[in-house]
């Protein structure tokens, strides 16, 4: 089912500023017997995202009716609730009365191996590099043609690959946040100037604090990336993938890595418990 402004339809105007300058935002949310994980986290991101691009927020009440209508008969999908600044002219003046667009559509869920999981995935490094803006980092909006170009440097024998910035810092996966355990500490690198900021890289952070695991927020080389003990990704539909080979060199799934993953496992069980 696609809804567009509450309606069931699979269309919307053609002077839509999402079609034309990608000016919006999404979220990724997966469902599990209709019910939205971690929608909480996923709104609020939503709702500080549009506070930035000063786009309007809808009533959080008519998105989670929208949300539940969408999802309501799914067993198991990936809903993507999109919000754009609406339609307008030619030219990147704002409207004078901006109307925000809602487009919430579920999808099937992308069913990985297990392995993934439990023995980890082959990853690379990508040569597309990420902009620069500590303006637009962090946000999840709709731009992603670094991220596309990236994942077309591939096909099927790694299951993703790592981006660097125009810095030449490691910053994420073009579809994950990444963690590197050295020593001990948990890294993950920092989001200031490119990247996004994951609903499960936050909720992994703070699990790890709990877990008393030392965290640290880090501008990461590729070197020090290369020289890790340990290596996962993260996000909404995939939950944790460790690493098992980064341009073909072996990693394992360390102590640190599934201390992190039954951590969150549980803490997941824990949220879907009181929907």
């Amino acid at each position: 089912m696609i809804l567009v402004n509450g309606e069931q339809q699979n269309t919307i105007a053609v002077t839509d500023r999402g079609l034309h300058y990608g000016d919006g935002l999404f979220e990724t949310i997966e469902i599990i017997q209709g019910q939205p994980v971690f929608l909480t986290e996923h709104l609020a991101r939503l709702k500080a995202g549009c506070c930035t691009l000063k786009i309007p927020y809808p009533p959080t009440a008519l998105l989670l009716e929208e949300i539940a209508q969408v999802s309501k008969n799914c067993t198991h999908g990936a809903l993507k609730l999109m919000l754009t600044r609406g339609t307008g002219g030619r030219g990147y003046r704002q409207p004078e009365l901006v109307q925000a667009t809602r487009f919430i559509a579920l999808h099937p869920y992308p069913e990985y191996p297990e392995s993934y999981a439990t023995q980890g995935v082959d990853v690379r490094f990508c040569t597309t590099r990420l902009g620069l803006s500590d303006v637009l980092a962090g946000l999840k909006h709709n731009n992603r043609l670094e991220q596309v170009l990236a994942r077309a440097e591939w096909q099927d024998e790694y299951q993703e690959g790592l981006m660097l910035n125009l810095h030449e810092q490691v910053i994420e996966g073009t579809m994950t946040n990444l963690f590197v355990v050295k020593d001990g500490v948990l890294y993950t690198p920092k989001l200031g100037l490119s990247g996004i900021v994951g609903i499960i890289r936050q909720i992994v952070l703070s699990l790890a604090l709990q877990q008393k695991i030392p965290v640290q927020e880090f501008e990461l080389s590729r070197g020090f990336v290369m020289a890790a003990d340990e290596l996962f990704l993260t996000n909404s539909l995939i939950g944790i993938w460790p690493i098992k080979t980064l341009e073909k060199k072996v990693y394992s799934v360390g102590a640190v890595t599934q201390l992190v993953q039954q951590a969150f496992t549980a803490y997941k069980a824990s949220t879907m418990q009181k929907c």
